[in-house]
């Protein structure tokens, strides 16, 4: 650490890795002081936006040369995320994975073990959960304000071109994209609802690429039953247009709560049974808010920046990050149950064995 700054690296400097870059410049707790890519040039041009930090192609040898590095971000595809990680864990340096944490369970098994085995800090980006309505939220159903819990659904309507699945070789995959709308896309939502909701206990779902060229995915439905007892529907796609974002709605038998970016209602009864009324609810406003429904670029750095900002006061105070490895597990454990369910046809009872 130099001055009391982590220093972070990013490795893949393709489309999310500058994102990363603009939060670890943005967080008063961290520094950029190397990047990565397989394309050096990549890497060349993002570090001339920042600093000319030192640039590699291969991220063992820039482990090895830089000793200011303290946490490395995995930007890769999303089914490398496992090698990036274990070969900064085993190279003692903390970890910040962007979504999904990885794409397989053992890789994510691997990930975990090797960070706790050598002592290192396993965070993952979901930025959905740093969000004042988020938060807020996540309040109001720990105050139980909305009585027993009876419904929580989540709907995620997003548009990608053809285009978009030919703009690389990974998307689209199932051996480095994961998956289709719900591993890439709605991982994201899903993560949210987990983290609102709690636990999964069965899972019944349909999913196949109605409209895209693509081996997975760009459809999908799944019905839920969460632990607490409640239902619950994901639906997810990448396929419909205009796209419609993300939505969430969670009703409860004592009243109900809507938003997307924003609250769009929040209603609860003054008495068991009665009808719920609309009610104020203060929320702190986050500033101007973008959305990534119909255009991966255009995506706030906001969310990015608060993360960052966490793992490095969690390395800083030796505390866990927003969201550990462990906790980013869950969302794509749901997802492979999902898949799993559309593949057989029968109901998925989690955890997953």
């Amino acid at each position: 650490m130099r001055k009391g700054k982590v220093g972070f690296a990013v490795v893949g400097c393709g489309v999310i890795g500058p994102w990363h870059a603009k939060a670890i410049s943005l967080a008063s707790k961290a520094e950029l002081v190397a990047l990565c890519d397989v394309d050096l040039g990549k890497a060349e041009k993002l570090a001339a936006e920042y600093g000319n930090v030192p640039c590699y192609a291969n991220h063992k040898t820039m482990l090895k040369n830089e000793p200011d590095i303290d946490c490395v971000c995995a930007c890769v595809p999303s089914g490398l995320h496992w090698r990036i990680a274990v070969d900064a864990a085993k190279a003692g340096r903390h970890v910040l994975s962007e979504k999904p944490l990885d794409v397989t369970l053992g890789h994510m098994d691997k990930m975990i073990d090797t960070a706790a085995a050598n002592g290192v800090k396993l965070g993952c980006i979901f930025q959905k959960r740093t969000s004042p309505v988020t938060q807020t939220i996540k309040g109001v159903l720990e105050k139980g304000k909305l009585g027993t819990l009876v419904l929580a659904d989540c709907y995620q309507k997003y548009y990608r071109s053809p285009a978009y699945y030919k703009s690389a070789g990974w998307r689209g995959t199932w051996k480095l994209d994961g998956g289709g709308a719900l591993m890439n896309q709605g991982v994201h939502g899903i993560d949210q609802l987990l983290y609102l909701m709690g636990d999964v206990d069965t899972v019944s779902a349909n999913a196949a690429p109605l409209v895209r060229d693509i081996p997975v995915e760009d459809t999908a439905v799944a019905i839920l039953r969460f632990k607490n007892g409640a239902f619950g529907v994901i639906e997810g796609t990448t396929s419909v247009t205009p796209a419609f974002g993300c939505r969430t709605e969670i009703h409860g038998e004592n009243g109900s709560v809507i938003f997307d970016g924003e609250l769009k209602k929040y209603a609860i009864t003054k008495k068991k049974a009665d009808i719920a009324r609309d009610t104020p609810l203060k929320i702190k406003s986050a500033g101007p808010t973008k959305s990534a429904a119909a255009d991966p670029k255009n995506l706030s750095v906001r969310g990015h920046m608060l993360q960052v900002q966490d793992m490095a006061t969690a390395i800083l105070k030796d505390r866990e990050p927003m969201v550990p490895g462990p906790e980013a597990r869950k969302a794509v454990e749901l997802i492979l149950a999902i898949y799993k369910s559309a593949r057989t046809g029968k109901q998925i009872k989690l955890p997953l064995k």
